[in-house]
């Protein structure tokens, strides 16, 4: 583990996790290694064929918190406060069967549910393990709390807000005529480590035409003078918090008038945007905001991806930004706003800033310059 978060904290969700599911008439959780798993225990690792399973009662259900591994993997959980918090480490080897041992520990169910994430191999074993018990999905239930973000985990988004906008900032180190968007790409991945996240979970280069695909990975295309580029990077800290901001360059060139005037609609619509995010509004409000003043200035077609997502542990999560989620925005909760418009075959260009709700308002985690950017 890195970074480890208190083990009071941890208790404190796990707690409220079995007050959910016994709120969302779910007896059981059972989490497989991944986002949710790390949310509760502070343990990070992957899901393997071999079943690592937790075990998560509801509030009053009778079955006791624990922690089924394959006992070859079981040293490495000797820095997770299993005892501290009430879990019980329960080993299996090869030859067993660890879903009929994850049944016997479930306290009799009438109903169970799984992380969203869970390999289907294990959501299979699972279900023949309780052939008669309707199994649901745990998202809906671990939402409710990693939505809503501690301090702790305000203070790792900002963190990590602030080493993304380090790497933005340096942006002129390698993005130039007559380089390729990979050889800047590889650049940009080197420096998101040297700023200190982990690794780099994402590097979008999309310049002239490729910027009009929002989700352009990058090419051999080779950059020229003229060049609008879109630039979407981000990755996490070693708490696993992550990064995630966009900004748009001009490459070698002032663009034209068409570029300037499109891309000043763009800016204002990602400040509206930005400005109407508070308690108690919509998530649909916020998307709106930027959408209505996109398609006032013509370019409703050319926006076509929502307005933003949740970031946390995950780089996407709930809330998502977008028409039609009637989710009423609370204090804590963090996601980003990006609006983008893209001109097919031509250009495109996004902005986008990871914002928390506050008491009264947003705190925007990202502040390079919002501005087309002309290097």
């Amino acid at each position: 583990m890195t970074d480890a978060v208190p083990t009071e904290l941890l208790a404190d969700r796990l707690r409220r996790a079995g007050e959910h599911a016994a709120d969302q008439g779910t007896d059981v959780l059972f989490l497989t290694p991944g986002t949710d798993l790390r949310y509760l225990t502070g343990f990070d690792g992957a899901s393997h064929e071999r079943l690592t399973c937790l075990v998560v009662p509801a509030a009053g259900h009778r079955a006791p918190p624990a922690l089924v591994v394959p006992a070859l993997e079981a040293p490495g959980f000797a820095d997770v406060p299993l005892e501290a918090l009430g879990i019980d480490l329960v080993t299996w080897t090869d030859g067993e069967d660890p879903y009929l041992l994850v049944s016997d520990l479930a306290g009799g169910p009438t109903r169970i549910s799984v992380d969203d994430a869970m390999q289907a191999r294990h959501v299979l074993g699972l279900r023949d393990a309780f052939p008669d018990v309707p199994q649901g999905l745990a998202g809906p239930v671990l939402r409710e709390l990693r939505m809503r973000k501690d301090p702790s985990e305000i203070a790792a988004l900002r963190a990590a807000g602030q080493a993304v906008d380090r790497v933005h900032a340096r942006m002129g180190e390698w993005l130039r005529p007559g380089r390729t968007e990979a050889e800047v790409a590889a650049d940009v991945s080197a420096a998101i480590v040297e700023e200190g996240h982990t690794a780099a979970a994402f590097v979008i280069v999309g310049s002239g035409p490729n910027g009009a695909s929002p989700h352009h990975d990058v090419s051999e295309r080779v950059i020229e003078a003229g060049d609008v580029v879109v630039i979407d990077i981000g990755g996490p800290l070693p708490g696993g918090y992550h990064s995630d901001c966009t900004r748009t360059y001009a490459v070698g060139a002032r663009p034209g008038t068409e570029v300037e005037e499109t891309y000043a609609v763009l800016q204002e619509a990602q400040e509206r945007a930005v400005a109407a995010v508070k308690p108690g509004v919509t998530a649909a409000e916020v998307d709106r905001a930027a959408r209505e003043h996109i398609a006032a200035a013509g370019h409703g077609a050319h926006f076509i991806h929502r307005t933003g997502h949740g970031i946390g542990l995950d780089v996407h999560e709930e809330p998502y930004i977008v028409d039609g989620n009637d989710l009423v925005l609370d204090e804590g909760m963090a996601f980003s706003v990006e609006p983008g418009i893209y001109q097919d075959g031509k250009w495109g260009a996004r902005i986008e800033d990871i914002v928390v709700v506050t008491a009264d308002g947003a705190e925007r985690l990202n502040t390079n310059p919002r501005d087309l950017v002309v290097l």
